[in-house]
């Protein structure tokens, strides 16, 4: 038997053992699943963003060919129940309805009125022309600030208010008392604009039923196995035993697919009326109106300092827009936000409010970063409006605030301890890559020249919650569970290892990291791991995959499980080899009696005489298997410093990134090229918001950037190329000392990109552009024109 592997895995530049069969096709996405016998729905949308339903018939489209069945609202409301909320902020949250299918009103466009389903998809599409349907017009609520007034008109009537709740934040001195005595007040306004995700894979679902037993077995493209799990059993009234939920290959998710859609309920609900396999897979248009959107928030921000720069407090009011409906987190985003305004600052007073408000727009929730983008972008443009105001250079006046290295562990004003860190390395080797100095004087002389092509540098300088985990931390924030993971070691009788993890991976590397994890701890060959996950029969225990916790909790417990393997077997081979476990040395994979190194066993020896049980310690079980269930006492903190240098032409407002260097530091890094992998990708993300997308409703709520003709999501060649690095600070929360990167450069990028966009045209007098900057804003803003927007 081999004897396992030298080189250690962790910190490896491992090539992706995922890629071969994507790369040659051989992947199970959901929409290449078949059944036989299976039918194919269509799900027809209301085409106005607020009415009521006055009459959907759907008979006329059961005469049509193929068609097998159609259901309105109504027909499916029975054993049905609202689609689910898992985060009442606050006690007198105002938590409406939400029905899969709707029965008196629609509240958005895009809101479903009526299923067909038919024996092929184009029958099925083909048929929704025939449903009658007949709507009375309403008034859409589209302004934050507007909806909030008291003859406003209501999205959900019954309710009497649109808005959904307030949620305070107050720590440190009375943020007044500090504002009074503050030599320097500037207050901002900023507007986070909704985003559209855009995975490369759409949503789908397939339910294959068992009539005879009365179970379910649920495909689906999403992030969250194991909880669509319980949900849907909540609102069939399926027992959770009688349903399997499996991830298959899934295709991008960041944050879209942390859901529990209407299409699956329905789905679900149609399998189990007719007793045959049934799918639904979106068209890239439909996923924009009834897929959750991004963002969508208006940022009031003030901050008092003194005039040499020290920060003395922080005020932020936020209006963040809902949508239609609660889905699965819609309203805890905004307040994960809540504790990174402060970001890595030190500061005498913190004030924070949330305000929720419904709108007739398709409901937001979780994105990329998932409030932690929102947050690192307000602090970190008005820093940059401070440093302005001070004459001061941005970098300067974040130095003099930041939290230093030899403070650590440090409590923030928001209530965190921030574990480990070391914010002026990462500036440091930031600033020399980026040549800083050489690009600051550049500048000076052309704005000396009054050059129609002007230079700006943006500066970013983050730390993000992330490893979202701390069970208790979210019963505290009224979360309706926890932030646990499991994994599970089996070493099998020929020696190879199955590792069975809770997270479920979309992109992100898990099968790969995982095995070099496990490699590592067991002392067996990469090559020898294999990885389940994404089936809850197969992986019946897990938390799932959002909020970069996937590696700090997830790969943390398949540590621990594989620590506890070791110890199993160690006692296993010290009863074959005769000696005292203490005795015993473990390397590469090897126990062996210290003093005498011909006394030794592999462990995967020991993994097969657990199979055959014949000489084992009395009283121990026939095998050295083990679980783990990890629950972090606190989340990772990543952090670093991300710098961009843009190029402004003046007289068409055509915007270049230049050059982009960040250097982030994600503790201990277990693949770098997965990293690197992780970053380039939350770069795209960041620079997309700053630079090109946004969703656009006219004044009736009609979506205008409904496909990607309309809604601009840049490709490769959009993109500069960046230089990217790391230092390292081990995290302090978890046994591997990694931290997280899935949202890092997400978070960080926007900021930068936005700055230096307006550190280009501010000796113009400009001191805002808003998102996305595209050529019209910024001339618009050159010219001091309003945005039309």
């Amino acid at each position: 038997m081999t004897e396992g592997a030298v080189e250690a895995e962790v910190g490896r530049a491992r090539l992706r053992k995922e890629d071969a069969r994507l790369l040659t096709g051989q992947t199970h996405w959901t929409d290449n699943i078949q059944a036989a016998g299976m039918l194919h729905l269509a799900i027809l949308r209301s085409p106005m963003a607020h009415a009521r339903l006055e009459r959907v018939d759907v008979s006329p489209a059961l005469e049509l060919p193929g068609v097998v069945a159609a259901f309105t609202g109504s027909d499916l409301a029975e054993g049905m129940g609202s689609l689910p909320c898992a985060w009442p902020v606050t006690e007198d949250m105002v938590h409406p309805d939400h029905p899969p299918l709707a029965v008196d009103e629609v509240r958005h466009a895009g809101d479903p009125v009526a299923v067909v389903v038919a024996r092929d998809r184009y029958a099925a599409a083909d048929a929704l022309e025939a449903v009658e349907a007949e709507y009375e017009p309403l008034p859409a609520v589209l302004d934050l600030e507007a909806a909030l007034a008291e003859d406003a008109p209501l999205v959900h009537a019954d309710k009497g208010t649109n808005r959904c709740y307030d949620w305070p934040l107050r720590a440190g001195e009375d943020y007044a008392a500090v504002r009074e005595r503050a030599e320097v007040v500037l207050e901002r306004r900023y507007h986070q604009q909704r985003l559209i995700p855009n995975a490369m894979e759409p949503r789908s679902v397939v339910v294959t039923p068992l009539a005879a037993s009365g179970e379910y077995t649920v495909y689906s493209a999403t992030q969250i196995p194991h909880i669509l799990r319980v949900m849907l059993a909540m609102v069939t009234g399926i027992p959770e035993h009688k349903l399997r939920v499996v991830a298959p290959d899934v295709g991008g998710g960041f944050g879209s697919k942390l859901q529990v859609y209407g299409e699956e309920a329905i789905a679900l609900a149609v399998a189990r009326r007719l007793g045959r396999p049934v799918k639904w897979t979106e068209s890239r248009s439909e996923g924009y109106l009834a897929t959750h959107h991004g963002r969508g928030m208006i940022q009031d921000v003030e901050i008092a300092a003194d005039r040499d720069g020290r920060l003395r407090g922080l005020k932020v009011d936020l209006l963040a827009d809902m949508g239609a409906y609660l889905m699965l987190v819609t309203p805890g985003v905004p307040i994960l936000g809540a504790f990174m305004y402060p970001a890595i600052y030190k500061m005498d007073s913190y004030e924070f409010r949330c305000t929720g408000v419904f709108t007739t727009r398709t409901p937001t929730d979780a994105y990329r970063g998932a409030g932690r983008p929102e947050a690192t972008y307000a602090i970190e443009r008005i820093m940059d409006e401070l440093a302005a105001e001070l004459g001061m250079d941005p970098v300067e006046l974040r130095r003099r605030n930041w939290i230093r290295h030899e403070e650590f562990p440090y409590d923030s004003i928001a209530g965190l301890t921030y574990d480990s860190g070391n914010y002026e390395a990462a500036t440091d080797k930031a600033l020399a890559l980026f040549g800083y100095d050489e690009l600051r004087e550049e500048q000076r002389k052309r704005n000396e020249r009054g050059d129609t092509v002007r230079l700006g540098i943006g500066v970013s300088t983050y730390t993000e919650m992330c490893g979202l985990a701390p069970s208790r931390v979210l019963r505290d924030l009224r979360y309706a569970a926890g932030g646990w993971e499991a994994a599970s070691i089996r070493m099998l009788p020929t020696g190879k290892v199955e590792v069975v993890t809770g997270t479920s991976p979309h992109g992100q590397g898990h099968v790969t990291s995982w095995s070099q994890i496990a490699a590592d701890v067991l002392g067996v060959p990469f090559e020898d791991v294999e990885v389940v996950h994404g089936d809850t029969r197969a992986a019946p225990q897990g938390m799932d995959t959002y909020g970069s916790r996937s590696l700090v909790v997830g790969g943390a417990a398949v540590h621990h499980a594989a620590r506890k393997v070791v110890d199993k077997a160690r006692k296993v081979a010290a009863h074959l080899l005769e000696a005292s476990e203490r005795d015993l040395e473990f390397t590469g994979g090897v126990f062996s009696v210290k003093g005498s190194p011909e006394a030794r066993k592999t462990i995967q020896e020991v993994a097969f005489e657990a199979f055959t049980s014949h000489d084992l310690p009395d009283g121990m079980e026939p095998t050295i298997n083990a679980e783990h269930v990890l629950d972090p006492e606190n989340f990772s903190y990543p952090h670093g410093t991300h710098l961009c240098a843009v190029e402004v032409d003046t007289e068409t407002g055509m915007t270049r990134i230049r050059s982009y260097v960040c250097v982030d530091d994600v503790g201990r890094v277990v693949n770098p090229m997965i990293v690197e992998g992780q970053v380039h990708g939350g770069l795209a993300q960041g620079i997309a918001q700053a630079l090109y997308e946004e969703a656009v409703y006219d004044d009736d709520g009609n979506l205008l950037s409904g496909t990607m003709a309309d809604y601009l999501v840049p490709s490769a060649v959009d993109l500069p190329d960046f230089v990217t690095d790391r230092t390292e600070t081990p995290a302090e929360s978890n046994p591997l000392g990694v931290k997280g990167v899935g949202e890092a450069g997400t978070i960080a990028s926007t900021p930068a990109v936005v700055g230096a966009v307006v550190d280009a045209l501010r000796p113009l007098g400009v001191r805002d552009v808003p998102m996305p900057c595209t050529p019209e804003r910024v001339w618009r803003a050159i010219h001091g024109e309003e945005d039309p927007a």
